[in-house]
């Protein structure tokens, strides 16, 4: 990677982290912590353990946390610690004097666009490369340590507990005001994460191959071509070599494939599933018609 490159890179992430750091400030200190509202995973521990203990948020947010991404080092390696650390850190320091308005105190609205600002700072921290929530981390060891137990059970677990615990030292109606404040917080992480704009890989069989192959090309979509086998029969001996298109390409334009691909072969078998993240080569976005 040239100088340059490395240098886009770095201003790039540096910039998600410190809007995530600003962004998750103003959702805290903004929205929740007027109406005593808190999120799931670690920050609703230190929220929560803020209110009981009458402890600074942004001391235990550092407290709390540091642990996590300590014995996640050795599984994300040090520049992913070092920039968690400082993401958090700042954090802790941008509640402490940044003076973030009291927007609103309506439950509601506070419930909602606090979680909002929440995952939105955490989505863009984790695009740039950090955490401002040692939720994963923590769900991601666990799950290492006890193989039947998968990282969304352990973090539904966790969240189960925290909002239980928020029930019965708080009130239930702050837990379930919180309860929404976490969905919203991770539905707008998923979206910022991968927008309207997700890749889908499809693949595609059809003995009508090279027709849909020219198709795919003349509406400016990359491909590429695979040979595989076809398996058939009850004990599936018989065998034949096959072609198989791989397309990558925004959900938006998964119709517009469909229709292409049906249009010259109705009985084709077409696989779609989510693609976390796309990097190099050349995806071109169409307009939609």
């Amino acid at each position: 990677m040239s100088k340059n490159n490395s240098a886009f890179r770095l201003i790039k992430d540096t910039t998600f982290i410190v809007a995530g750091v600003l962004s998750a400030g103003m959702g805290l200190k903004g929205f929740l912590l007027s109406s005593q509202f808190i999120d799931g995973g670690v920050t609703g521990i230190s929220m929560l353990l803020s209110q009981l203990l009458n402890v600074p948020l942004a001391i235990l947010l550092l407290v709390i946390n540091l642990p996590f991404i300590a014995l996640g080092y050795r599984r994300f390696g040090r520049l992913f610690a070092l920039r968690s650390t400082l993401a958090i850190a700042g954090l802790s320091l941008s509640l402490l004097v940044i003076p973030y308005p009291d927007v609103t105190r309506d439950l509601l609205l506070t419930s909602v666009f606090g979680g909002f600002f929440i995952g939105a700072g955490i989505g863009m921290a984790i695009r740039g490369g950090a955490v401002l929530d040692g939720t994963e981390i923590a769900a991601l060891l666990i799950s290492r340590s006890r193989p039947i137990l998968k990282v969304s059970d352990v973090i539904l677990v966790m969240n189960v507990l925290i909002f239980g615990a928020a029930a019965f030292f708080l009130s239930v109606n702050l837990a379930l005001y919180s309860m929404i404040t976490y969905f919203a917080a991770s539905k707008t992480i998923d979206f910022i994460l991968h927008g309207v704009e997700e890749y889908t890989a499809v693949l595609i069989v059809s003995e009508q191959h090279e027709a849909i192959q020219r198709q795919i090309i003349d509406n400016g979509w990359g491909i590429t071509v695979l040979t595989g086998q076809q398996g058939y029969g009850k004990k599936g001996h018989s065998q034949q070599e096959t072609i198989v298109l791989y397309v990558v390409l925004t959900r938006l334009e998964i119709s517009r494939l469909r229709t292409l691909v049906y249009g010259v072969d109705e009985k084709a078998f077409i696989i779609q599933h989510s693609v976390d993240d796309v990097t190099g080569g050349k995806i071109k976005l169409l307009p939609m018609h």
